[in-house]
Formats: structure tokens, C-alpha cells, sequence
């Protein structure tokens, strides 16, 4: 049975789903879908085209799917879509994208701690940890599993790899390889997430092998260009080399030293 406190604003045309809980003083936009199982304590905001999944638990005065902060942005219909099982503390801002084209998306079982900010078209994967006052500019994608250390600021635009760790108050203008650990103002990229990896199950067969893509790429003295020539020659890559050769691919950033 979904409970829904009196003081809260539903509007007329929000979609609520079965065993929801909104508590007091949450605002529902119309044009809001929320499904099953979902629980918003209390002073919860969730507005515009918001499609949001089962399962998560949203803290108080969290906005989610308020307008792109865009000067392009012109009032048209764009959209916001949250999975399932994410949690999402306090103060957290999520905005709904600047075009129809290309959704805001958050994925699914992620932790987005107090005040992290969610910019528009901003691409989030599943389990990932978004630590507190992360900062994300508009366009940015971020990898399933990846983690991000407080106060970061991350540019628009930047992609950061699965299972990546960029460490706390790292400010990020070139994308981040998978499977990699760094820190800093400006971010400097120093090993791998061996014990990120370890945690999810990586055999030491697999981190080796991406230890041998990685130490191409930044042990080698090659620059990128020429090291991701001998990385396309290595027979039978396995998935997580695969992996990382395509992310070094379509990097438009170019990759963090």
C-alpha cells in the first residue's frame, strides 16, 4: 500500500507506484513516473519529465529533474531518468537534460552521498559511489562502478571509466581509463584500483592483464598514440583489455597523465 503524508504536493498526472512512501512535505510533479517500493522520507523535490525506477530511497530536500542549468536551454520538453535501488541523501541536485535527444541518466544501485550535484545529459552506470559535494559538469559519463572521492569537480564532457577511484578534492579535465586510481589538482593518474577490483571478484589473472595494458599506456615511455598501436596488436585481449582500448579510442578528452 503506498502512504503518501497529507502535507505533500502531488500533482495532478504523477504516476505513483505500489508500497511507496512520500513523506512530508514532498513536492510530485505532473509529469512525474515513480514506481515501486520507493521511499522519500521527507522534503523530497521531483519535478519535470522524471522517470524514476523501484526500490530507491531518496533523503530530504534532494531535487531531482529541475531544468538544465543551460544558457542554451530554452524551456523544451527534455528528461530525467533514475533506475532502481539507488540511494540519493541529502541535498543531492539532479538535473533533467537540455534536449530530448539525450536523457539524464542515473543507473542502478549507486550511492550519491549529500550535495552531489548531477549536471544535464550527465551519464551515470550502476553501482557507483558519487561521494559528497562531487560536482558534475553537463555531458559527463560515468563508468558502472566507478568511485568518486568528495569535493571533486569533474568538467564537462569528461568520461570516467568503469571501476575507476579518482581520490577526494581531484579536479578531472581529461577522462579517466577504466580500472585506474588517481588524485589531485590537476588529476594525475598513478596505478591501478587493484583493491577496488579485488573487492569485486577480479581473479589475479584478470589484473594482470590489466596491468599489462596499463603499464603500455603509462610505464612504457610511449605516448598514447603509439602505445594504443601496440595495444591493438596484442593477440586474443581479453574482455577488460578490450575494454580499456575502446575507452582510449573514443576518449575526445584525450586520457589523464
Amino acid at each position: 500500500m503506498t502512504i503518501i503524508h497529507p502535507t505533500a504536493i502531488m500533482e495532478e498526472g504523477a504516476v505513483i507506484g505500489d508500497n511507496c512512501y512520500i513523506g512530508p512535505y514532498c513536492h510530485i510533479g505532473k509529469d512525474v513516473v515513480l514506481g515501486s517500493n520507493n521511499n522519500l522520507i521527507a522534503n523530497v523535490t521531483i519535478l519535470g519529465n522524471t522517470i524514476i525506477g523501484d526500490g530507491n530511497k531518496i533523503f530530504p530536500y534532494a531535487v531531482l529533474g529541475t531544468e538544465p542549468q543551460d544558457l542554451k536551454y530554452k524551456g523544451e520538453p527534455t528528461r530525467l531518468r533514475v533506475g532502481s535501488n539507488n540511494t540519493i541523501r541529502e541535498f543531492v541536485t539532479i538535473n533533467c537534460s537540455n534536449q530530448m535527444e539525450e536523457d539524464t541518466v542515473v543507473g542502478d544501485n549507486n550511492l550519491l552521498m549529500e550535495y552531489a550535484h548531477i549536471a544535464h545529459n550527465c551519464q551515470i552506470g550502476s553501482g557507483c559511489v558519487i561521494a559528497n559535494v562531487v560536482q558534475c559538469g553537463g555531458h559527463i559519463h560515468i563508468g558502472d562502478f566507478a568511485t568518486v572521492g568528495g569535493l571533486t569537480a569533474i568538467h564537462q564532457f569528461v568520461h570516467i571509466g568503469a571501476y575507476a577511484f579518482v581520490g577526494g578534492a581531484s579536479a578531472t579535465n581529461k577522462d579517466i581509463v577504466p580500472f585506474s586510481r588517481g588524485q589531485g589538482n590537476p588529476y594525475k593518474t598513478v596505478g591501478l584500483n587493484s583493491i577496488g577490483m579485488m573487492r569485486k571478484g577480479f581473479t589475479s589473472e584478470t589484473i594482470a592483464a590489466i596491468k599489462e595494458i596499463y603499464n603500455l599506456f603509462y610505464r612504457s615511455g610511449l605516448n598514447t598514440s603509439q602505445a594504443l598501436e601496440k595495444a591493438l596488436q596484442i593477440p586474443n585481449p581479453t574482455p577488460e583489455q578490450i575494454i580499456f582500448i575502446q575507452f582510449v579510442q573514443n576518449a575526445q578528452r584525450g586520457i589523464s597523465n
